[in-house]
């Protein structure tokens, strides 16, 4: 196990690539589910509007 865990002596640069792999990807899915939101709020905003015109 350790010997896997070590990666043959990379380990310094094969675990910090992974992790900052994982990184970008949990601040991928957080910017999108904000962006969603963001988006539903204007959609919301601009429906109520245009309800408030006619």
């Amino acid at each position: 196990m350790m010997h896997w865990l070590n990666m043959g002596g990379y380990w310094p640069f094969v675990w910090p690539s992974y992790l900052l792999t994982l990184a970008v990807l949990a601040l991928n899915v957080y910017l999108a589910r904000r962006s969603l939101a963001a988006a539903k709020r204007e959609a919301r905003r601009r429906l109520q509007l245009q309800r408030g015109a006619t």
